[in-house]
């Protein structure tokens, strides 16, 4: 068995051109372009590296981009400060405070500071909060998880009823990728540092989304044959005989995995053009309820 291939990179590429057609009807009719605001506090390269990739979707897609730079030492009350500026801007429709903060400011309260109706990356506790609870709808689902979510429906896996395993407990993609799949009738358990025989957990499962940050810490044999592998991870680890001496590889075994698995996302490839193609769409959502909050 050869795993098929999850193409995050073209099914990210067709949602930024389904967002670039929305956004250029509304330029048509006259209608307020989407506007998204980033802050960057500190310097951080990978950080800035984010923040630069997700301003110049936003320019492909017609989107205004309005970058604002703290530096690492700005207080907690300069960062909500801004925060606060930009909830009261008309022109932003959505506020994305990049993680993490420098470690002496509060994120649960820099997130709560942004209004709900711009909370574009689905952080704030209202918007997790509606997404735990039955019958309540969040404004905005995080990024990340959102784009796995698409590209299991791409994939074809069906989830209700099937055994998920979600490796990792972040609450940036482990708890509410979780919730998500619950939604979906899907049963869930989540593993993290403390589960016990991990391999024989991971193994139950029909379908895994790996988010734990570990390179290739799944190997292919503790995988069920035929399961669906969704990797977020992202990890960058040495490689002598590659261009820059290191290369970029999963949480999971790719060559390993491709023996065992029905498919599987590629790192590169996989999950990571989605976040960011699910922050646009959040986006000009975000504007379209701006539309309706003024009409």
């Amino acid at each position: 068995m050869t795993a098929h291939l999850i193409d995050g990179k073209q099914i990210a590429a067709e949602i930024r051109w389904e967002v670039k057609q929305k956004v250029d009807e509304r330029l048509s009719r006259g209608l307020p372009i989407p506007g998204l605001a980033t802050v960057l506090v500190g310097d951080n390269p990978a950080s800035q590296v984010y923040v630069r990739n997700k301003q110049k979707a936003c320019t492909e897609a017609g989107i205004r981009s309005f970058g604002h730079a703290l530096p690492a030492d700005a207080s907690q009350e300069e960062v909500e400060a801004l925060v606060r500026q930009l909830n009261a801007d008309s022109e932003v429709n959505g506020i994305l405070v990049q993680l993490p903060l420098p470690a002496h400011l509060n994120e649960e309260r820099v997130l709560s500071a942004i209004d709900l109706a711009k909370d574009v990356d689905g952080f704030h506790p209202l918007n997790i909060g509606r997404l735990a609870q039955k019958g309540r709808e969040p404004l905005f689902i995080p990024c990340t998880p959102a784009g796995v979510m698409v590209l299991l429906e791409r994939a074809g896996a069906q989830l209700a009823g099937a055994n998920v395993v979600v490796l990792g407990r972040s609450n940036i993609v482990g708890m509410p990728v979780a919730l998500l799949l619950l939604r979906a009738d899907a049963t869930v358990t989540i593993c993290h540092s403390k589960t016990r025989d991990l391999p024989a957990v991971v193994r139950q499962a029909d379908v895994l989304v790996a988010a734990i940050g570990k390179p290739e810490m799944v190997r292919g044999d503790w995988l069920k044959p035929g399961a669906v592998v969704i990797d977020v991870g992202i990890n960058r680890v040495g490689d002598a005989s590659a261009p820059k001496g290191s290369r970029l590889v999963g949480d999971v075994a790719f060559e390993e995995a491709l023996k065992v698995a029905s498919a599987i996302t590629p790192v590169p490839g996989g999950v990571g053009p989605m976040t960011i193609a699910m922050l646009l769409k959040n986006t000009l959502r975000a504007r379209e309820l701006a539309d309706v909050a003024s009409a």
